[in-house]
């Protein structure tokens, strides 16, 4: 006997929900309360009224609670398939479905957790370019948007460490510059794209990174690069960098002891 595909709701980007390569019809209540199981329940069972009253907040509780048994009633039943388990009081996720979001937080899990990411960890980064549902704005999506986004970023630049640790530089190149696309203003984005074109003795490439970074700063934040980037980008900059303070005694390393050249700053 032929096992069912599972069900497929991704989250990454945008909101759908597949079967067997058919992209089903999801009313926009029944999205919130799918998205609300996976993202917040994460697959756990919650009360059927504190459903009801996230979902409606400002509806009277029994006029909520009618509203939540629509929805549910309403939802897709693909080949006797469920998106939901529901008891008398409780409503979860049913176990036939699989969330794209889930699997790109084990893959982020994966990579930040070893000290040197295995090539199956590396492989297809693309969920980990993408961020959770961007065109919601409810304000219970907000924080998991953001504490997603963040896993998705250091994953990558742990991504382009461990790429670039192997010699996959295109790879690593693409992983840091995702990073980058997450976040432009994020300067540890920045320093794994730089780090790949210096491990390739790509100089220009690596100068054009730092200094498009650095005006990008300037301009919307009014602040320099910190001396850890500087540090990086010294031997190309000719630069001084951290400059011993008052009573430190402590040699200059020969990098301190370089010319400062105007516009570098």
């Amino acid at each position: 006997m032929t096992e069912h595909p599972f069900v497929r709701l991704a989250l990454l980007e945008s909101f759908e929900v597949s079967f067997a390569e058919e992209v089903l019809r999801i009313s926009v209540p029944a999205q919130r309360l799918l998205a609300q199981l996976a993202v917040v329940q994460r697959g756990r069972p919650v009360e059927r009224t504190t459903l009801a009253e996230r979902l409606w907040p400002e509806t009277p509780p029994p006029r909520a609670a009618a509203s939540l048994r629509s929805v549910l009633w309403r939802l897709p039943r693909p080949r006797g398939r469920t998106l939901v388990t529901c008891t008398t009081t409780t409503v979860r996720l049913s176990e036939d479905v699989r969330v794209d979001l889930w699997d790109a937080e084990e893959r982020a899990r994966r990579l930040c957790g070893s000290d040197l990411p295995t090539p199956d960890a590396l492989a297809d980064l693309t969920p980990l370019t993408r961020d959770l549902l961007p065109g919601w704005h409810e304000d219970w999506i907000q924080v998991e948007q953001e504490t997603f986004r963040q896993t998705r970023l250091h994953a990558l630049e742990r991504s382009a460490w461990g790429l670039r640790a192997q010699g996959h530089f295109s790879d690593a190149l693409c992983a840091g510059l995702g990073a980058v696309r997450g976040e432009p203003l994020r300067e540890s984005a920045h320093r794994s794209v730089i780090e790949v074109h210096l491990a390739e003795g790509n100089h220009a490439e690596a100068l054009r990174q730092y200094h498009g970074y650095r005006r990008l700063l300037a301009d919307e934040l009014g602040l320099p690069p910190s001396p850890a980037i500087r540090r990086l980008m010294a031997p190309l900059l000719g630069r001084p960098v951290d400059l011993p303070t008052r009573g430190n005694h402590h040699p200059q390393s020969p990098l301190t002891a370089t010319t400062i050249r105007s516009g570098d700053a």
